[in-house]
């Protein structure tokens, strides 16, 4: 497999990786905004701007750009973000043409039309209230507005039933002309295609993209060093339990040495956390954690959901975890293990070329090149057990917790106090 960068006339850059073995070619528009660039008048604009280039062009219906890239075998997608939002599609290698003609021409010509958004307007308005009514996604809702109050990071990227009402074509327009820019945007590629076609039709088709900087959010506010809990207490079958505790930036040498502190803990089921919860005690179903970087801040996030009478215990035994992982450094073996994993997941991830251009795609957009896979698993094969004893005493503390809540609980429940104990 074949990696390349390079820069469009415009400033736009441009990564590949041929996979000339593929059947298949993956394409990737990034645009370096997301949740966090916004105001709160105006929050969920970036995921509303996401829904809206599917609505239609200048030269294409909504139907019409489903049709075109499905006819074919292929689709299309996308995600919004805090800090990134990414169209990509996938299709058949010799159509590689009708992929990348269907996504530009959505992200340098959506129509943004008056009707299209009225309806999508009530679109995002039903995905709003799908979560509010789902407690396992709005308990992480909760605690990410406790983890960063009144910061675009805290706020729910879909934004509210009334900011998207009142979000129009104008703020559509300002928002895209700031943020929809050639030095907030990267293409990505990779499968079964040359990187000099991708530049050659990158820049026939977004060579007229103006150019701009690459945004900034607003500085990130500092995690809170006490707790802080919030319980909505429902009448639902099952409690659902998030916390989260401070973690590194995506820039920080910590980075390799908590994603293993995060397999450690619950990343898979060989975890601590899994086996001790679910496996070995039957407490719940689901247990799991994983790792938020940001430019300037991160969280290693945690969730279980369960019984409510089974919620006291759980949190002892995570409470005693936790103090394991602080006072007790990791058995080299099962560090091994956390290892093997990540790497081995990793470099399984790679034979895919969604996945490749994915990473491509985001190594560029916030570390302006291409990252080789080997160095950061050469990283991650250095960590010690002593590394993941410090972080895990910086940060692996009840007293760093934000937790959320949301099930048959009373609210004045002693979660701190349960996990101190454990």
């Amino acid at each position: 497999m074949n990696t390349n960068l390079s820069t469009l006339s415009n400033g736009i850059r441009v990564v590949t990786c041929e996979m000339p073995h593929m059947q298949s070619v993956t394409f990737g528009l990034w645009a370096g905004v997301g949740g966090r660039h916004e105001v709160k008048r105006v929050s969920g604009i970036s995921h509303f701007i996401e829904h809206m280039l599917f609505k239609g062009t200048r030269r294409r219906t909504a139907r019409q750009i489903g049709q075109e890239v499905e006819s074919v075998g292929g689709y299309l997608n996308a995600t919004t973000t805090h800090d990134h939002t990414v169209y990509y599609g996938a299709a058949p290698a010799n159509q590689f043409r009708r992929l990348t003609a269907v996504l530009c021409d959505m992200y340098m010509e959506p129509r943004f039309a008056e009707i299209d958004i009225r309806k999508e307007r009530s679109v995002i308005a039903e995905e709003i209230l799908m979560y509010q009514d789902e407690p396992s996604e709005l308990v992480q809702e909760m605690l990410w507005e406790d983890l960063w109050p009144n910061h675009g990071l805290g706020r729910s990227l879909t934004g509210t039933l009334e900011t998207i009402a009142q979000i129009n074509k104008d703020d559509f327009l300002k928002f895209r002309a700031n943020y929809y820019h050639s030095g907030n945007t990267i293409v990505s590629a990779a499968g079964c295609v040359r990187h000099e076609d991708v530049v050659t039709r990158a820049e026939a088709l977004l060579g007229s993209l103006p150019r701009g900087k690459k945004a900034v959010g607003r500085a990130a506010p500092v995690l809170p060093a006490h707790p802080r809990i919030r319980i909505d207490q429902r009448d639902t079958q099952q409690t659902h339990v998030a916390f989260g505790v401070p973690a590194c930036d995506l820039y920080a040498e910590d980075r390799f040495a908590v994603t293993l502190l995060n397999i450690l803990l619950a990343g898979n089921m060989s975890s601590r956390l899994f086996q001790e919860l679910r496996e070995k005690r039957g407490l719940c179903y689901s247990v799991s954690s994983s790792v938020s970087h940001y430019a300037d801040t991160g969280v290693l996030n945690f969730y279980v959901g369960l019984d409510a009478k089974n919620l006291a215990l759980a949190m002892r035994l995570i409470g005693r975890e936790f103090a394991r992982l602080r006072n007790e450094p990791v058995k080299v073996s099962e560090l091994k293990r956390a290892k093997d994993y990540a790497i081995g997941s990793a470099r399984m991830s790679l034979e895919r070329s969604t996945a490749q251009s994915s990473r491509l795609g985001y190594s560029v957009l916030f570390y302006g090149q291409v990252v080789d896979p080997e160095i950061v698993h050469n990283r991650l094969l250095q960590v010690t057990p002593e590394e993941i004893q410090r972080i895990a005493q910086a940060t692996l503390r009840p007293e760093c917790m934000t937790l959320s809540l949301v099930g048959p609980v009373a609210p004045t429940a002693p979660i701190c106090d349960w996990m101190s104990n454990g």
